[in-house]
């Protein structure tokens, strides 16, 4: 049997205010070409399917398709909701859903009913003795509520989950007196070890969220879900990360997800499927001249595009200027080399010490575009000023 390992797909989000439901799309009919070249039997879709809780009908539309072709290439599909998320919603006609084969495990009454498929060339799991896979789906567990449910006194991420990894032992416990059981678990969290990146937004502080790698111990294999890059934590529990890039972190990911071939024996193998990318990324970083003019930055013209400025004064329309070459430019910053030190001390503290208005106006341009005011730009804001005082006056 072959299982494929997917997670974060995060249909309906955007890119640096880039809309990504066309790449979305290209990436399900990558999916599905897997599916009907590799035979897989199974997709696992470890948590985040949406990105948000209310996705909008264009990308409910988009789920739809996708779970219907990946049916119909011959596929069940398994799938976890995450922290992005509703469950109560992604989980909505789940027994109906499952006549078709797509099992959703989005409650906590589900953690411990697998989906079990026979490994040999046996009936059903319901007779004979054959070795079965059974596969687990533990959704995004938000300790707070869910704690309580579980019967554990502390709310955190490590106990609600220790408490639902002993729920799923205590069924392959059963089930393994009269017949071999392998198993297979989709969780969305953030286990200790895994490495992170800036599209996952902050659902805790100094890692107090991570859950240790041991709750794992013992299933034949853990699909994991909600950090973005592709990763193995041990031989037995991987990220299978976003199929897509939704940050600059990500530029150097190379997406894609893992191929998990089981028989009687248990996994025999687990291999890399890499997704093609829709459009590069580039992180760049220079004095604007360098950028506009350098042969080696040709290969970002086409790329969408995270640009780092170092002139020592800030450039005159700068981003029109990159755009002209790097048309799909979506973040500039200024980072100026040999900036004063007076530049990077906080505007705020600059403003409590200004005199007058004049200091306060030369001071906002000085931290706007790295410079001071010259000898014009001086008399241009003093003569303003002045303006502004007089007409006070006169009212």
């Amino acid at each position: 049997m072959r299982l494929l390992h997917t997670s974060d797909w995060h249909l309906g989000r955007s890119f640096h205010g880039v809309g990504m439901l066309d790449a979305q799309r290209a990436f399900v009919d990558q999916l599905v070409d897997v599916v009907r070249e590799q035979a897989v039997d199974v997709v696992l879709i470890a948590g985040d399917v949406y990105d948000r809780a209310l996705p909008g009908v264009d990308v409910v539309g988009l789920l739809d398709d996708a779970l219907v072709r990946l049916t119909n290439a011959g596929a069940k599909v398994v799938l976890t909701s995450g922290n992005h998320d509703s469950a109560i919603r992604l989980g909505f006609a789940s027994r109906l859903l499952e006549r078709g084969g797509v099992h959703l495990r989005t409650r906590l009454a589900e953690l411990d009913t697998p989906l079990v498929l026979p490994l040999t060339d046996g009936t059903d799991e319901g007779h004979g003795s054959e070795p079965v896979l059974a596969i687990y789906g533990i959704p995004w567990l938000e300790p707070r509520l869910v704690a309580g449910q579980l019967g554990v006194e502390t709310a955190s991420h490590f106990e609600v989950t220790r408490a639902a990894t002993e729920m799923i032992r205590a069924d392959i416990a059963v089930r393994s007196t009269s017949r071999t059981i392998h198993s297979v678990v989709l969780a969305h969290t953030f286990a200790s070890g895994g490495i992170s990146s800036d599209s996952e937004r902050d659902l805790s502080i100094g890692g107090v969220g991570a859950v240790p790698l041991d709750l794992f111990d013992g299933f034949s294999y853990t699909a994991l879900g909600h950090l973005h890059g592709r990763q193995s934590l041990s031989p037995a529990v991987r990220y299978s990360g976003s199929p897509l890039a939704y940050s600059f972190s990500e530029a150097k990911h190379r997406k894609g997800g893992w191929l998990i071939d089981v028989d009687a024996s248990g996994v025999t193998a687990v291999t890399e499927v890499l997704w093609e990318a829709p459009r590069a990324l580039a992180v760049l970083r220079g004095k604007l001249d360098e950028l506009l003019e350098g042969e080696e930055f040709a290969w970002a013209e086409d790329a969408y595009c995270q640009i780092t400025l170092t002139d020592p004064q800030r450039p005159s329309q700068a981003m029109e200027r990159l755009r002209a070459r790097f048309p799909d430019t979506l973040v500039l910053g200024f980072d100026p080399e040999g900036a004063a030190a007076s530049a990077k001390t906080s505007y705020s503290s600059r403003l409590a010490q200004a005199g007058d208005d004049l200091s306060i106006c030369c001071g906002f341009l000085e931290h706007v575009r790295g410079r001071s005011a010259d000898a014009a730009e001086s008399a241009v804001l003093a003569e303003a000023l002045e303006a502004v005082r007089l007409e006070g006056v006169s009212r």
